[in-house]
């Protein structure tokens, strides 16, 4: 039987204990590490009471909000019933049933479904599905992966050659080889790419026309598969420009390369549609989702395979060598049936279509403020550029980055209430993305918390 523990002997039990993921443990030795002990809607508590709003829905997770008893309830249900199979050449109703409700609503035909526990590994697995696909098609060379600059594609071993942030890389040097960057499409910084900076389409063409130059340069009989975020996360918040991903899909199909949409973060609502790629008007050859599946009330992944890439699985004594033990657990795969079922009854993605433009025009009125040079995005996803000089697009070197991000605004924000994000894997921003759930009067009340923390943050520099 557990015992509840106050804080000081939780705080002494993670100092002895914890290893936080991508986090200075030094941290924790010298003020501790907040724990949060409750959530309910839009807000979280930790161990002192303090109420927090999540402007970050966990990590991008939990898009129907907190405190959902109902998806609660459903996972007791399931593990009451049946708490663990595999699907190593069984099946439990739960997989199945998801599946079809996944298969479903992808676009095109991608109508095969393989889960995982994550969404690192569901990249992983579009990796290794895509090298196999082109073994059994008689094209062994076909190995390489296209990515963006400063995209995160997950931190398993295969899939650290996609992820394209050198600095999370070096010191796991040597990574699987194959791996090779794209720009990203960073509309605000179109310049300094040498890119057309004053006609977005045209940035957009030419972003996507780096990819077919990459594919030539390396050999298109040697590049398996081009790796894309919707909106990519890292760096804050890069939309495609109009015309982007239709020019890509183009690319890709002219030169016999796999288009694999990365969907962990964009999926399940975040951008209004239940695949990211249907709102964008393309049909990849692979979709990896994850996070908003269950809103994080059990974790699960798939990667989603069209008919194409399926057919030479599908007879004789052909399987792929990969799985793993956890992969389509009855008891995720329950709750994500239950979380979708949420979404359609309370139209979760029209809400976010419909508020975006008042999510993004609430969000922009800080742009009056010195420090913020652009706001952009998409849904009920948002990154806040910071900068040093909004006139020339300054930004800030590595001492300032960190005294401005860690030494003032991610402990400023959470003191003022606000759980978001504070990062410099690309330039300084502030991403949001909040639960799907909330409205205008949320979306101002964001404002005024960042407009606070954010005119004080200029007297830090």
């Amino acid at each position: 039987m557990s015992t509840t523990r106050n804080e000081a002997e939780l705080q002494a039990m993670a100092k002895d204990h914890l290893w936080m993921h991508f986090t200075r443990q030094s941290t924790m030795e010298k003020s501790g590490v907040p724990i949060i002990v409750k959530g309910d809607g839009h807000h979280i508590w930790d161990a002192k009471g303090k109420q927090y709003f999540d402007g970050l829905a966990g990590l991008f997770v939990v898009n129907a909000g907190h405190g959902r008893r109902r998806l609660a309830e459903t996972a007791a249900r399931q593990a009451s019933e049946l708490a663990f199979f595999p699907l190593w050449s069984y099946a439990h109703p739960a997989a199945i049933e998801l599946a079809d409700r996944l298969a479903d609503e992808a676009p095109g035909d991608l109508n095969r479904v393989f889960f995982s526990t994550g969404g690192g590994e569901a990249v992983e697995t579009a990796l290794k599905l895509a090298k196999h696909y082109w073994k059994l098609m008689g094209k062994p060379t076909k190995h390489k992966v296209i990515s963006r600059s400063v995209a995160y594609h997950g931190t398993p071993h295969g899939a650290l050659a996609i992820t394209g942030i050198p600095a999370m890389k070096s010191m796991f040097e040597p990574v699987a080889p194959g791996g090779f960057r794209v720009p990203n499409t960073n509309f605000y910084r179109a310049a300094e790419m040498g890119a057309p900076a004053d006609d977005e389409e045209a940035f957009g063409r030419w972003a996507a026309d780096r990819i077919e130059e990459m594919i030539l340069f390396e050999g298109a009989d040697t590049v398996a598969a081009v790796f894309l975020e919707p909106v990519q996360n890292s760096g804050g918040c890069f939309p495609p420009p109009p015309g982007y991903f239709a020019r890509v899909r183009e690319i890709c199909d002219r030169h016999d390369v796999l288009l694999v949409s990365d969907e962990v973060i964009c999926a399940f609502g975040r951008l209004g549609h239940t695949f990211a790629c249907t709102g964008l008007g393309y049909v990849p050859d692979m979709i990896t989702c994850a996070k908003g599946m269950t809103s994080g009330y059990s974790p699960i992944g798939a990667t989603i395979v069209s008919d194409r890439i399926y057919e030479p699985f599908s007879h004789g004594d052909m399987s792929f060598p990969h799985g793993y033990t956890f992969g389509g657990h009855p008891v995720s795969a329950a709750v994500a049936l239950e979380n979708l079922a949420i979404f359609d009854e309370e139209g979760l993605n029209q809400r976010v279509r419909e508020n975006s433009p008042l999510f993004r025009a609430e969000l922009e009125k800080l742009l009056d403020l010195p420090l913020v040079g652009d706001v952009r995005g998409d849904g009920y996803f948002f990154g806040i550029e910071l900068v040093k000089d909004k006139g020339t697009k300054e930004t800030f070197d590595d001492a300032e980055s960190e005294r401005l991000l860690r030494g003032f605004l991610s402990p400023a924000l959470f003191e003022a209430g606000l759980y978001c994000r504070a990062d410099d894997r690309g330039d300084p921003v502030i991403q949001l993305a909040p639960p799907l759930t909330i409205g205008q009067p949320e979306f101002r009340e964001i404002e005024q918390i960042l407009r606070d923390v954010l005119t004080r943050a200029q007297a830090v520099l």
